[in-house]
């Protein structure tokens, strides 16, 4: 090679302006056949892409390499969801190269809005929990924890929301389309996934009893491979994503009789296992296909994690000592059974030392306290699907209830409850008790999400095995929630504190004695003025809806259900707009409500309440009397890129959920971190920013858990708290004579009759309450400004134990046992 190619290569390679600019062009012209003429905007877009991509490959070789050199133990987190959105900046940040990939692009004459904007979510989650795998794969690599993700590579993710005539319509979304430069396939790592098929037994040579799993029908579990880099420390972990290939792709004697689509039909119907982000499983095709989805993906997962430790072991009774399996939820709790499954039938282990390393290796995270929410699937559908893996759960069950029945034996009730097969016609499988009884350690994700478990949810389980409860608060990665989406107010806070804050959250405290700073004060107010204006600009670009960035920007950004009480912020809205009405003086401070959220394609009610607030929305919108007052918007589509424009330029967080009912919820930290206020319930992770930040800094109201579970056990009556509130009784009046609906009169009915007779999430027990605690919000906002900067720094300054970092470190100390970075 000359040195002047020499020379070339090391610059290309180098972390440089200079560099990615080399690498640019040659990825534009070389690899994607383009010149600075030719090139589309999503041409510049790949070429920049696989510019910083080349700078990752060899740091994620070399990762890869000290793991395997040194044996490490690795943690193999298994979610049905990853929820990572857009690559290009959060790699670009994490490999230390912001300021060079923005002057690189300035000399190429491009534009970084244009560039950054090319870039398709990746929607491979629903929300909170697809998101928060996302998050704690970056704080993975950043604590330089030995990590690999496993899912699926959906061809389409959650799909793309259109709000037509007030309507929420789903439309593919169609993230390949274009290409994804951030991943690899990896065909030689392809595993065969069985389904269907019978059970044979036999007894071997020794006269040991042995099952064959005979008869299946096959389908190939190919592997792309994602890197996942850590913040500026050379770390690259992987997130697998597996995708559905037929193992007969093509059947030529159909073909030859005329027969085309048949000759194509396994291979159609194999790849649907990967095609879409959960199916509609109110139908009876969609349960069989999301039941299809969750063993594939942890079957090729448990296969790829015991390849991985054979490469440099071979005695599995150490397979706990190298590897963690952590659970995000019971959807890949299938693994338990896959890996009982390889031990015994393939491996050839007796039972109890196969359980024994089972229950070592795996841990479970549940995200939910209501147990209708708790995942089950009814036997006669798994005997079809997986008939093997429903005779090991029988002796799972038989093994557990017998060790039960030692303990208490005549307390029949408490083996019908624990058992994890509940009786019903049909029976049915309770995936969540599996993964208890299959796991060393169970957490929660808030603390009283975690006391709740313990003391309803699981209080047999926790009854017998105590050690095996703990709590880890969720947490959120502050870079990419706060330095690459508010990059005005990082920029501003590294100014006064350093930088220390990106790998060590609770560094922000250092913002502390600023508060009564006037000069900062000043600042900070005028970052959010900027980001409010910056979101304001885009709410009429998405929306085509003026709105005043002066009046408070009250934000319910979130997965739209009736949990969430969406509809709870909706009534109140209404009742602003009456008290306008009603008294144009008594109105207190401008406000524009921000909604954002999808609602499941089968959940009807939850598609209605997109209606109906649509329809307030067009109401007050076209109203003129109430122009510079109140605005309302729905932004439609609701996803990570989206989340980035909405936190930094909010004042209120919406965080209004019945009391008991949310897990943790991780929007409310990242309202937070951006410095917008919580108007709350004690529900979820609330609780623990309450305490964080101090009763004075936040906006609680409504029933505590035990008050709503007392009123639950006396009998609740809706209509008697509408009658005894004028302003909610002025509210279902005005719905009832159809305001909102002239032209479709019963359109609501379902909503407003449901809420006078039923009202499940106690809507109307908390409203006076609710409204009275905004009433203390719009005071504050208009007469107390400086007050309101003060605890806008406050909040931001002690969002510290609401990182990723601290939760991970947390489960890498008292779960998995691996060794960390410390970040305090």
């Amino acid at each position: 090679m000359s040195k002047k190619k020499s020379n070339w290569v090391a610059v290309k390679r180098e972390m440089s302006k200079e560099g990615i600019e080399l690498s640019f062009k040659d990825n534009r012209q070389y690899v994607l056949a383009k010149d600075q003429y030719s090139a589309t905007r999503h041409d510049n877009f790949m070429a920049m892409a696989m510019a910083i991509r080349d700078r990752i490959v060899e740091r994620w070789i070399m990762t890869q390499q000290a793991y395997h050199k040194n044996n490490l133990k690795r943690v193999y987190y298994l979610s049905l969801e990853f929820l990572i959105g857009r690559l290009l900046g959060d790699n670009i940040l994490n490999l230390g190269l912001w300021d060079e990939a923005k002057e690189a692009l300035l000399d190429l004459e491009l534009s970084e809005d244009d560039i950054y904007n090319q870039e398709q979510d990746a929607g491979l989650g629903n929300g909170g929990l697809g998101r928060l795998a996302a998050c704690f794969l970056d704080s993975m690599a950043t604590l330089g924890i030995p990590a690999n993700g496993y899912g699926i590579r959906y061809d389409y993710g959650i799909f793309h929301q259109k709000i037509i005539n007030g309507y929420q319509v789903e439309l593919p979304d169609e993230w390949l389309k274009l290409g994804n430069p951030w991943e690899f396939v990896r065909p030689e790592y392809t595993v065969k996934v069985r389904f269907y098929g019978k059970t044979r037994s036999y007894h071997d040579r020794n006269g040991k009893l042995r099952v064959v799993w005979a008869g299946t029908k096959d389908v190939l579990a190919v592997p792309y491979d994602m890197p996942v880099p850590g913040y500026k420390n050379d770390v690259i972990n992987t997130l697998r994503l597996w995708s559905a290939r037929s193992a007969e792709e093509f059947d030529f004697e159909y073909f030859n009789d005329g027969d085309y689509e048949r000759a194509v039909y396994d291979q159609v119907f194999s790849e649907n296992i990967s095609k879409v982000l959960y199916p509609n499983d109110i139908i009876i095709q969609g349960k069989e296909l999301r039941l299809k989805q969750e063993y594939f993906f942890t079957a090729a997962a448990i296969s790829d994690i015991i390849r991985r430790f054979k490469i440099d072991n071979s005695d599995l009774n150490i397979f706990p000592e190298k590897a963690a399996i952590q659970l995000n939820d019971t959807h890949p709790s299938l693994a338990i059974v896959e890996l009982m499954r390889i031990l015994i039938d393939e491996e050839e282990l007796e039972w109890n030392k196969a359980w024994d390393i089972t229950t070592r290796i795996f841990a479970y995270t549940n995200h939910t306290v209501m147990p209708e929410a708790l995942e089950m699937w009814p036997v006669p559908l798994f005997e079809k699907l997986l008939p093997r893996h429903l005779q090991l759960i029988y002796e799972i069950n038989h093994c557990f209830l017998r060790e039960v029945a030692n303990r208490y034996p005549w307390d029949k009730f408490r083996l019908t409850r624990m058992s994890i097969i509940g009786e019903g016609d049909p029976k049915y499988i309770r995936m969540a008790n599996l993964c208890v009884v299959g796991s060393h350690s169970v957490n929660g994700v808030s603390l009283l999400h975690s006391e709740l478990i313990k003391t309803q949810l699981f209080k047999d389980f926790y009854d017998i095995w105590p050690e095996k409860f703990n709590n880890k608060t969720n947490g959120i990665t502050q870079r990419r929630w706060l330095k690459k989406s508010n990059n005005k107010l990082a920029d501003l806070i590294t100014s006064k504190i350093g930088e220390g804050w990106i790998t060590n959250l609770y560094e922000l405290e250092k913002l502390l004695p600023l508060t009564e700073d006037e000069s900062f004060r000043s600042e900070w107010k005028r970052v959010k003025s900027e980001n409010k204006k910056a979101l304001a600009d885009y709410i009429m670009k998405a929306s085509n809806v003026i709105v005043n960035p002066d009046s408070i920007f009250d934000a319910h950004v979130k997965r739209i259900h009736e949990y969430k009480r969406q509809l709870m912020f909706g009534l109140y809205i209404i009742s602003q707009y009456l008290k306008i009405k009603n008294d144009p003086g008594a109105f207190i401070v401008p406000r524009t409500f921000i909604f954002s959220g999808k609602a499941a394609p089968g959940y009807f009610r939850a598609k209605l309440i997109i209606k109906f607030i649509n329809r307030i929305a067009e109401i007050i919108n076209n109203d003129k009397g109430v122009k510079d007052i109140l605005r309302v918007v729905f932004l439609e589509n609701y996803r990570v890129s989206l989340a980035e424009k909405i936190f930094p330029g909010s004042d209120l967080s919406e965080q209004i959920s019945t009391a008991g009912t949310e897990a943790s919820g991780t929007g409310c930290m990242k309202f937070m971190l951006n410095g917008a206020l919580t108007i709350g319930t004690l529900d979820g992770a609330n609780i623990e920013i309450k305490e964080a930040i101090g009763d004075e800094n936040i906006f609680i109201f409504g029933m505590k858990e035990q008050e709503v579970q007392t009123l639950k056990q006396n009998g609740y009556y809706p209509r008697d708290y509408i009658n005894r509130s004028p302003m909610l009784k002025e509210i279902f009046d005005l719905i009832q004579s159809h305001f909102f609906t002239h032209l479709d009169p019963e359109l609501f009915d379902p909503i407003v009759d449901d809420l006078i007779e039923r009202d499940p999430f106690m809507i109307c027990a908390d409203f006076d309450s609710y409204c009275q605690t905004q009433d203390l919000v719009s005071h504050e906002y208009k007469n107390e400004q400086e007050k309101w900067a003060r605890k806008s720094i406050i909040n931001v300054a002690k969002s510290g134990k609401f990182s990723s970092d601290r939760t991970i470190s947390e489960y890498a100390r008292d779960i998995w046992n691996v060794p960390y970075r410390p970040f305090k």
